[in-house]
């Protein structure tokens, strides 16, 4: 009765180190977790009837706990975790059922036992630790997957010293397993054991398929082997490894079939978004064209913010600080802090619309950024990438297409008023001037103007703030200032400005002047009396000292 109590203890033990192992870590995935617990619990319910003794009980309660672990350790290797490629696992597991069948049949014999060993449990055992070290190789340095593949050894170490001399010391093995697969549960590396990983698919080989045959074939072969040579002891045994064989092929194809009808679908969104930005010929059509293509490439469900900005600021450019663990062959990265945001199956996933190349068209970059479920972000994110590759082409196409336009639009303009005596300016909205007009420049003292300069640059001090807060606002205007020439004297002119910031071909302000110093009629040189107020300060401080100059 003691024995009984012991392993309830351990039993309950293990069980409430999961528990709060999930509490502390909160892994993506709950699930091969507490498959887990339930396999740790069905073991303790098993070694309490075996102490009573009940073992009919108990067998049938170490069977569930094999189920239990096998679920568990395969749900490790779903889509989207850390095994991302588990048609490799799959392959051994069938081919490793085909050759356990063989030794049960032609070594073991119809007895089931090696000695006093049960071979079923010997082979669970094997199979256990077969997934478990696959589970180990691909996480790399992970505790908790160490930790797992321990508790795997200690229960074929017990399952195979137990038999031969029962005993406190031989059951060490059962009580390795209760303590390591608890102790995987509390370290913090559990929880990659879930994480989503980026798929990576590997080519179909020759070795692979003929094990895969092997595996499939041998059940039959073991069959008609045994039918040839006298009575089939073993039918049972080859039934249920046929079945086991033939379920992991299924699988195996299933897998495969999913995966390339995802390849295929993504491929004709990815054409077809490709036409779309292809065709398009402003902004919004190619923030159509991208919506639609994330809408067809992922599931609206797993999808619940898609911002598209093609001119990043700070908020949508996060700084290489923020990103989480960037991948060296990744052209995107993973924003480090929604986890603590929201729940940890969500993720935020920044796809930057920034080619090498064409940088100079669009210098500031942009952004394709979408927040969703991180187990299908990061299976889309191969085709995301490309997505927004395609859509920094577009609008660099875009943005080269409207500069041409205006650089034509500016040479005509040039040529057009090269002779005329008007003083005009184009600028841009930093107030960078991108055309001067060739009177302007014999006014100013006949001095080229630096690539560079702005509007600002012309003007008197005094007169910068006004103009300043005169571009700040929208629509057209009517402002005084003075503008320095090259020996130092000013020139009161009258400027009016129209913004046409939205005018595809524009994109700027267009500012005509008129000299108001040099004006032939008396009365142009007084401006309206509504305008006073908007004189350069040069003139108020002149009309001052002539009124108090007695």
């Amino acid at each position: 009765m003691s024995r009984a109590i012991e392993w309830i203890l351990l039993g309950a033990g293990s069980c409430l180190a999961i528990v709060i192992g999930l509490g502390w870590h909160r892994p993506n995935r709950f699930g091969p977790w507490l498959l887990l617990a339930g396999a740790i619990a069905c073991l303790a319910i098993g070694d309490v009837f075996y102490a009573l003794p009940l073992t009919s009980v108990a067998e049938g309660c170490y069977l569930a706990m094999f189920v239990l672990v096998a679920a568990a350790l395969l749900q490790f290797t779903r889509d989207g975790s850390l095994l991302v490629d588990r048609a490799r696992l799959i392959d051994l597991l069938a081919f490793g059922c085909s050759s356990l069948l063989v030794v049960w049949v032609f070594v073991i014999g119809s007895s089931g036992q090696i000695g006093a060993i049960s071979a079923a449990d010997v082979i669970g055992d094997l199979l256990l630790i077969g997934v478990a070290a696959r589970l180990v190789h691909a996480a790399g340095r992970n505790v908790a997957a160490a930790l797992l593949l321990a508790g795997s050894i200690g229960m074929l170490a017990g399952d195979i010293a137990y038999p031969l001399a029962p005993g406190p010391l031989t059951e060490g093995g059962y009580v390795v397993l209760y303590v390591t697969w608890g102790l995987a549960a509390l370290h913090p590396s559990m929880a990659r054991l879930t994480q989503p990983m980026r798929p990576r698919p590997t080519p179909w080989g020759g070795r692979r398929a003929v094990m895969l045959c092997l595996a499939v074939a041998t059940p039959p072969a073991v069959l008609l082997i045994e039918a040839l040579t006298g009575e089939i002891r073993d039918g049972v045994v080859i039934a249920v490894a046929g079945a086991l064989t033939l379920l992991l092929t299924i699988t195996r194809l299933a897998d495969s079939i999913r995966q390339n009808s995802q390849a295929a679908a993504r491929e004709r969104a990815l054409r077809t978004a490709s036409g779309a930005l292809v065709s398009a010929a402003d902004l919004p059509a190619v923030d159509e064209a991208v919506r639609a293509a994330v809408a067809a490439l992922m599931p609206p469900a797993a999808v619940h913010r898609v911002a598209f900005t093609p001119d990043s600021s700070d908020d949508h450019d996060p700084a290489p600080a923020q990103r989480s663990s960037p991948d060296a062959d990744a052209r995107s990265w993973w924003v480090a802090d929604t986890a603590d945001q929201g729940t940890r199956d969500e993720g935020t996933l920044v796809c930057p619309l920034w080619l090498e190349p064409m940088s100079v068209a669009r210098p500031h970059g942009g952004a394709l950024i979408l927040t969703g479920r991180r187990d299908v972000l990061m299976a889309t994110r191969d085709a995301l990438e490309v997505l927004a590759g395609q859509a920094a082409l577009a609008l660099d196409r875009i943005n080269l297409v409207e500069a041409v336009g205006r650089r034509d639009s500016d040479q005509y303009l040039r040529t057009v008023i090269s002779n005329t005596a008007d003083l005009m300016v184009v600028i841009d909205e930093d107030q960078r001037i991108r055309y001067a007009s060739p009177a302007l420049h014999d006014l100013l003292g006949g001095h080229n103007l630096s690539p560079l300069a702005t509007l600002t640059d012309l003007v008197h001090p005094d007169d910068q703030g006004q103009l300043r807060r005169a571009f700040l606002g929208n629509g057209d205007g009517t402002l005084f200032c003075s503008l320095r020439r090259a020996d130092d004297s000013q020139i009161l002119v009258e400027a009016t400005y129209r913004d046409l910031r939205d005018d595809r071909l524009v994109q700027g302000y267009v500012v005509t002047m008129r000299n108001v110093t040099e004006a032939r009629d008396p009365g142009e040189r007084q401006p309206h009396v509504e305008n006073v107020d908007a004189l350069p300060a040069w003139i108020n401080r002149r009309s001052a000292q002539h009124k108090f100059r007695y």
